[in-house]
């Protein structure tokens, strides 16, 4: 009889444990990224791809770029500027070359994604709301929480380099 009330008493332990661990991070997920006070917008991983993109430089990275509904509607017919509601993702990893193409073809010709880069960055269009960044609110998130001010306040200044493309860096691949 003792070592059922153990075990009854271990499976409730384990069970409230497991019940508050999505409470344990604290919501990173819920935080909003300051300047913009953006938010991870939730399920954005399994939004389409608009484009795939290699950042040379001090970057050096491969980019997925995801879009929302609006995003996609608008980047396959071309429209700008980009409607509000349009919610553009960036993910990153590192451009390694793969060493294993250097026996097939006698030379590094395959390069692929490695470790993650850079957080996750996301565009959102709301001209009301952001009106002095042309309309769009930017945001990166490190490890689901949200990057510091001095690191979002270098967003709109490279964006604004291309205010010609509303802003965005991309071009939808079909």
């Amino acid at each position: 009889m003792k070592w059922l009330i153990i075990l009854v008493l271990g499976i409730v332990i384990a069970l409230t444990i497991l019940a508050a661990l999505p409470f344990a991070s604290g919501h990173a997920e819920d935080e909003a990224a300051p300047i913009f006070g953006v938010k991870i917008p939730a399920g954005y991983r399994d939004w389409r791809l608009i484009s795939v993109a290699h950042e040379e430089g001090t970057l050096n990275d491969l980019r997925a770029i995801l879009g929302n509904d609006v995003a996609i509607t608008a980047s396959r017919e071309g429209k700008l500027p980009f409607p509000d509601g349009t919610i553009i993702a960036r993910l990153a990893w590192s451009y390694d070359p793969l060493e294993e193409s250097s026996k097939a073809f006698g030379r590094l010709q395959s390069f692929v994604a490695g470790p993650p880069k850079n957080g996750v960055q996301f565009m959102v269009k709301d001209s009301g709301q952001y009106a002095s960044t042309g309309g769009w609110g930017f945001a990166q998130f490190n490890d689901g929480k949200p990057a510091d001010e001095a690191v979002q306040k270098t967003c709109f200044p490279c964006h604004s380099t291309v205010k010609a493309r509303d802003f965005v860096f991309n071009r939808y691949s079909p």
